[in-house]
């Protein structure tokens, strides 16, 4: 908890600008948009905080957190089955370790860049703070494609990415995770690697199997916690999901298991998505359907629309799932999916509550429609902590060489989800009621590292 006090700047005293901030932020960090976003929307709640706060301005905190520890860049050279060489990048921003070795997942798809890992590992940041385990931030990986290759090709790429990699990871350094294109193969490839080349067997990557140290429910966390988040902005309203009808976008791990919790918790799950369009279920997504989607997604790789084929729904090719009708809606795809149209579509239909699944699927002028409309957001680095709070937990049965329960397991979840609300709601109250949890998520998550980084001193 922080022991601050309120001390508006006196006469004369300089402030932080918020425009300056942003302008300066962009100079030193051109053609790196998804960055700037993601800092312009912290920095938009923050600033005015800091403000009132001066020794958060004093000790330049902000503009510390926003530049990483470290950047490391380095080529991954492998051979495919064809024996040709293919060269890829590789990548790992170590954001902050104010509060725990750095802890973020790793990404492999054909899309990333620098700035797609900048602005991950910066959302990192507050994400981590928020769970109140002792992790940092990091984000990493490489634009190699998973897709389409045999498992050879992926083990030896793996191999590759990791030798390079091991050099600036380990237990108290910096501990990656799974992330899009690195499910439970990549990891264990990448953890063999790590194994072979140190000659120990470490807690150093989580996501892990099962047989060789992983948690139980890791690959249903993100999904469970962004539901469970909902259900608590909510209950905060003496409302629940029960006999709501929710709209979610994905198929992925994200999706499946919200649409699961949704179950769980009485609501009716609609739609899912995946590139080549949606699927609306106008009769509700049930437990057995949804086993069935696993299935397609996870061991046969197809494609959403057969989903229409086999259940008689309607499919949409090409458009995402926004108008859809959807008391809750749980955007669980990617970064931007949800612009300020279909926002308003959402409202209009009667949207009362979003809780985001994905890492900043709502664009910022979506993000200002939902607020402004009253509706119930909870952002990303609040809705989806529950992968990385599981990933915590798996570090921490690693520490001990034990094992939880699932029923262990998905009651400290549910736990941290409730304690990352409450954090929020602390500091999201605004002057009308209304609980802006974007500002409380940005605020609550800021105060734990920058008061940790002014106790270290200027570093």
């Amino acid at each position: 908890m922080s022991t601050l006090t309120q001390n508006p700047p006196t006469a004369g005293e300089k402030v932080l600008d918020f425009n300056e901030f942003m302008a300066h932020l962009k100079e030193r960090n051109p053609g790196q948009p998804e960055f700037h976003q993601a800092v312009h929307e912290v920095a938009e709640s923050v600033i005015p905080f800091i403000n009132e706060n001066p020794k958060y301005r004093r000790y330049k905190i902000l503009e510390r957190i926003v530049e990483p520890d470290r950047t490391i860049l380095f080529r991954v050279t492998w051979q495919d089955d064809n024996s040709e060489v293919q060269i890829n990048k590789g990548y790992r921003v170590q954001y902050s370790n104010a509060i725990g070795p750095y802890k973020g997942g790793l990404r492999f798809h054909p899309s990333v860049h620098l700035d797609t890992f900048k602005f991950l590992g910066f959302e990192q940041v507050f994400k981590n703070s928020l769970t109140t385990l002792p992790m940092g931030a990091g984000k990493g990986g490489s634009d190699f494609d998973p897709k389409g290759k045999s498992d050879d090709e992926v083990m030896r790429f793996c191999q590759a990415y990791m030798t390079e990699l091991v050099r600036h990871i380990g237990k108290d350094t910096d501990v990656p995770a799974g992330d899009i294109g690195v499910g439970a193969r990549e990891i264990s490839y990448l953890y063999g690697q790590h194994k072979r080349l140190t000659n120990r067997f470490t807690g150093v990557l989580t996501g892990k199997s099962l047989e060789f140290g992983g948690s139980l429910i890791r690959t249903e966390a993100t999904g469970y916690g962004a539901v469970y988040f909902a259900e608590e902005m909510l209950k905060n309203q003496g409302k629940s999901i029960q006999g709501k009808q929710c709209v979610v976008s994905g198929s992925g791990n994200v999706a499946q298991y919200t649409v699961e919790k949704i179950l769980h918790l009485g609501g009716k799950p609609v739609t899912l998505s995946d590139s080549s369009g949606f699927i609306y279920d106008k009769d509700g997504i049930t437990q057995e359907k949804l086993d069935w989607v696993k299935d397609l997604k996870n061991v046969r790789r197809g494609r959403i629309s057969e989903y229409a084929d086999k259940f008689g729904a309607e499919f949409i090719p090409g458009k995402t799932p926004w108008s859809i009708p959807g008391e809750c809606v749980f955007p669980s795809a990617t970064q931007n999916e949800l612009n300020e149209e279909d926002a308003r579509m959402l409202v209009k239909n009667g949207c009362i509550c979003v809780s985001e699944g994905a890492n900043m699927p709502s664009t910022p002028e979506a993000v200002k429609v939902f607020i402004q409309s009253k509706v119930l957001f909870g952002p990303g680095k609040a809705a989806n902590a529950g992968g990385v709070a599981i990933s915590g937990l798996e570090m921490t049965q690693n520490s001990m060489r034990l094992s939880w329960s699932r029923e262990e397991v998905e009651t400290k979840l549910k736990q941290i989800m409730t304690s990352i609300h409450d954090q929020c709601s602390k500091h999201a109250r605004e002057a009308d009621g209304y609980l802006n949890y974007v500002k409380g998520a940005n605020i609550a998550g800021f105060i734990k590292v920058a008061d940790a980084m002014i106790a270290y001193g200027v570093m």
